[in-house]
């Protein structure tokens, strides 16, 4: 008896012969959205932004899943144990980039691909209203004279304060003396009353008090200026040699595991894109200070690869990482 086969089944049996695999339109049923950190935060808040935009366009269902721990490494492990089929992602932010350096995990993006990466947040300068110092070149310049002398606000080993301050003394004369405060907000009340002399701080977290005319921002940590604080200068026009270390600044991305097949990797692509330009997200990254990036495949993998040679040198040069960085591969920058 001879069996005839449709020519579909004919196809399907030629590439289980060859080894191959047919994918089925993707995706199929919901997927889920694995946040980095807990209800609430920068993370989260990102992520529930673009979340309906990003819906709508795959035209499923994403299901949002808190998972906060170890700085990140929980989340991150949790997608890169689930199936590579691209319905389990992350909604991640710049931390498994140090997480190797800092003794936290052996797993950074290098394992995963960049489906998008949505924007990045962005460091001010900020002095008090009354402040001696005009411009950041007249902070500059009192630095010089003066090494150990000026005071300023930090957050600690590894705090934004502290890595925009190292980032800062890579490129020019820059003998202060940083004084801890437990987070960005008492830091900068410090500053009002006096206790420190200036604190680089993220946008958001300083630029109502400088709308409200109680501080002000000598430079923006960016090589041009930004909408939010349009006519504070880049702090590249002070200080040119730190072009090389920008753009720097916290971040917020997708990421999926980097053997997900390309196709199902394109229609994630293509869905953030469109999410990116929603007016519900462009709206909040607006609000919140930070800029809209919307970068994926080998810009976004540029971007990842020159923030961790940034930041892991930063820590390697300030004591506050626990493994060389060159042992790990990751060279300084240039």
């Amino acid at each position: 008896m001879k069996i005839k086969l449709k020519p579909m089944a004919i196809a399907l049996a030629a590439l289980s012969v060859l080894g191959g695999t047919v994918q089925a339109d993707f995706p199929e049923r919901e997927v889920l959205g694995v946040v980095m950190w807990g209800a609430g935060g920068a993370t989260d808040t990102v992520a529930r932004a673009i979340n309906p935009a990003a819906e709508e366009a795959l035209g499923k269902p994403i299901v949002v899943l808190n998972k906060s721990g170890g700085a990140g490494a929980i989340s991150t492990a949790y997608v890169n144990a689930a199936p590579a089929d691209g319905y389990t992602f992350l909604y991640g932010a710049e931390n498994p980039q140090l997480h190797s350096v800092m003794g936290v995990s052996d797993l950074d993006y290098g394992s995963f691909y960049p489906v998008n990466i949505l924007g990045r947040g962005i460091g001010v300068i900020a002095v008090k209203a009354d402040s001696k110092y005009q411009t950041m070149q007249d902070l500059m310049a009192d630095i010089k004279a003066n090494p150990g002398n000026v005071l300023m606000g930090s957050t600690g080993p590894g705090g934004l304060p502290s890595t925009i301050g190292a980032i800062i003394s890579n490129s020019a004369d820059f003998d202060v003396t940083a004084i801890p405060f437990d987070g960005e907000g008492p830091g900068l009340t410090a500053m009002l009353g006096n206790e420190v002399d200036f604190m680089p701080a993220g946008i958001s977290a300083a630029a109502e008090q400088i709308k409200a005319g109680k501080m002000r921002a000598l430079a923006v940590v960016n090589t041009e200026s930004v909408d939010t604080l349009p006519d504070v200068p880049p702090i590249t026009d002070a200080i040119p040699g730190m072009s090389k270390f920008l753009p720097w600044g916290p971040f917020y991305g997708v990421f999926v595991k980097d053997d997900v097949p390309d196709d199902v990797k394109a229609t994630l692509v293509s869905a953030f894109a469109v999410a990116a330009k929603s007016e519900t997200f462009t709206t909040l990254m607006g609000n919140k200070g930070n800029i809209i990036m919307d970068i994926s495949g080998d810009e976004a993998s540029a971007f990842l690869k020159k923030w961790q040679q940034v930041t892991t040198w930063v820590l390697q040069d300030t004591g506050a990482a626990k493994v060389n960085p060159e042992t790990l591969g990751i060279m300084r920058p240039e």
